[in-house]
């Protein structure tokens, strides 16, 4: 959903996500001078909360502020000096009102934090409500930021909680206290819970296709489930000597599912996928598909909390027979790479302008790659995406695009790479990894990705193109983009188009990761040149606003486009 308003010469475009509303603002040019930034009110309109009105908050004062190390200011104070701003303390299927207020410098003195000497006009007022989750497209991110402010904030004594967990025998095999995983987790745990628990009994059917099943709480919702005495059939990734393969077992056993059908996947690659198909069983045994739950998450502690990732739930009649079918194919197959292979190639054909579609691998000659990067490629105002690891050649360039040319175009990665990470020379792009600030700054709190396995924290795999237009496509699944997604692995992924609902979810939570690790890696990589880190202030004048309206630069052609000029 979006919303536009104007008042007062400053507008504001809203989009609404589930969990985030994204707020993009634009000035006449009389109105820039001596502005300090932005205030925003928030008021509840319905659900919890209704009548409740709070000013926005961000983490930036003014030179000479005694504020404590991580501690959030209210934006009526110290003003938002950005031209887009998102609210991450939102509730699903909620309506807000935002309003707008710029906020002017009294007389012609620098302001401090020691001179606050300001005044707020009154701007436009935008109503917005946040998407819900009984939508033929039901889409939830998990929050993931152990390695964030907020959850150093929230969580200060994490330490002591996990040994008060451990010692009174609550921790189990978690690695993390149950109240900040759930925190991490933003209800996707819930969700994917909720989608089983839609199997009521033996009329119902659950296939799951999985390449990590290491969640003893989904495992518990699907024991529960086979009690009931749905059908449950599981494909899941089996390699010798390997480790996620015996974990997959182990848990798969532990306790056994009643009824359940195992099929391990026999495989020299990965059986990458991580979908599951829910379907009713008619009176002659014909499976028809109701939902299909896909996405980026594996069922791990990992991938359900601590790295960053996408569940994806669709009624697309179209998509649930490409899934039910794909499904089927994989048990057949299921020895034979080949055979899967050859039978994608032969049914799976890919659309030239698909406006919804179920693509899997493994394929011949690169044919998804291909496909995705013409899509990269048509892109005519802006490119966002987050994926995990190194990209194929095709969608590297397509991502990069022409040098200084007229599209926005904003991405982050899991780990760097030389071409297609960090301050790039294109004045209109700009790319990042993942990154965190483990000794803090001068008034930051210390972060950490203590108890995580591994340095995975961006694991989502999605690419949106024109998102800011009305014909937005999205990309998004376990494929990881690369040579081995299209060639090797077992791999499913959704390409869904003019469909700005869905696009404006993975809107807002693209760029919750690329704002929040984008800070992160800039100091990272000043630290490694040797450069000064000193935290950033507000500026006390007008100054700020410059590089938003210099012409040709990235954030100029950010506030151009998300507000919608």
């Amino acid at each position: 959903m979006r919303r536009i308003a104007e008042n007062n010469g400053v507008r504001v475009k809203a989009y609404s996500g589930t969990t985030g509303v994204l707020l993009a603002f634009n000035l006449k040019p009389e109105k820039r001078k001596n502005i300090l930034g932005f205030a925003i009110s928030r008021e509840i309109l319905s659900g919890r909360g209704t009548g409740r009105i709070n000013w926005l908050q961000g983490i930036l004062d003014f030179e000479g502020s005694t504020k404590g190390p991580g501690e959030l200011v209210a934006s009526n104070i110290a003003p938002i000096q950005k031209f887009r701003w998102s609210d991450y303390a939102v509730y699903p299927d909620t309506i807000y009102a935002y309003t707008i207020h710029p906020v002017y410098r009294s007389g012609t003195n620098i302001i401090t934090a020691n001179n606050r000497r300001t005044f707020l006009e009154t701007g436009p007022r935008v109503e917005i409500m946040t998407q819900g989750f009984s939508s033929e497209d039901a889409i939830i991110f998990n929050r993931a930021v152990a390695s964030s402010q907020a959850f150093s904030r929230r969580f200060t004594d994490l330490d002591e909680q996990i040994e008060k967990a451990r010692k009174a025998g609550t921790l189990g095999t978690k690695t993390l206290p149950q109240n900040a995983l759930d925190w991490l987790s933003r209800g996707m745990v819930e969700r994917m819970e909720e989608f089983l628990n839609q199997a009521k009994d033996s009329r119902w059917a659950i296939d799951l296709a999985i390449y990590e099943y290491h969640l003893p709480r989904l495992h518990n919702a699907m024991v529960e489930a086979g009690k009931r005495g749905v059908k449950i059939r599981i494909l899941y990734h089996s390699k010798k000597n390997d480790n996620a393969s015996k974990e997959n077992e182990h848990l798969l056993n532990t306790p056994v599912i009643p009824g359940a059908i195992l099929f391990p996947r026999v495989t020299s690659a990965i059986m990458h996928n991580k979908f599951v198909v829910l379907s009713r069983i008619s009176n002659n045994n014909n499976y028809r598909a109701e939902a299909v739950l896909a996405g980026s998450t594996n069922w791990t502690e990992n991938g359900c909390y601590r790295q960053a990732n996408v569940v994806h739930m669709t009624r697309t009649p179209g998509i649930l027979e490409n899934y039910a079918q794909m499904f089927n194919t994989l048990i057949q197959t299921r020895e034979d790479k080949g055979a899967t292979k050859r039978a994608i190639n032969k049914n799976n054909l890919i659309p030239n302008s698909p406006e919804r579609f179920g693509g899997f691998s493994p394929r011949s000659k690169f044919a998804d790659i291909q496909a995705m990067a013409k899509i990269i490629s048509s892109a005519k105002q802006d490119v966002l995406f987050a994926t995990a690891f190194k990209l194929r050649s095709e969608i590297t360039d397509a991502l990069l695009g022409s040098a200084n040319d007229a599209i926005l175009r904003m991405g982050i990665q899991n780990s760097s790479s030389a071409k297609i990470t960090g301050v790039h020379r294109d004045r209109t792009a700009s790319f990042t990894a993942a990154a965190l600030l483990p000794r803090g700054l001068e008034g930051w709190l210390r972060e950490t990705t203590a108890k995580q396995k591994g340095s995975i924290r961006i694991h989502t795999k999605a690419i949106v193109v024109d998102v800011t237009s009305e014909t937005p496509i999205i990309i998004s699944g376990s494929h990881n983009f690369s040579g081995s997604a299209s060639a090797k692995n077992d791999e499913n992924y959704l390409i869904i188009r003019r469909d700005i609902d869905v696009a404006d979810v993975y809107l807002c939570e693209i760029l919750r990761i690329y704002d929040h690790y984008r800070f992160r890696f800039s100091a990272k990589e000043k630290r490694k040149a040797g450069l000064p880190t000193a935290p950033p202030v507000l500026a006390g004048d007008d100054s700020w606003t410059g590089v938003y309206f210099e012409e040709g630069s990235l954030k100029s052609l950010d506030r151009i486009r998300f507000s919608g000029l």
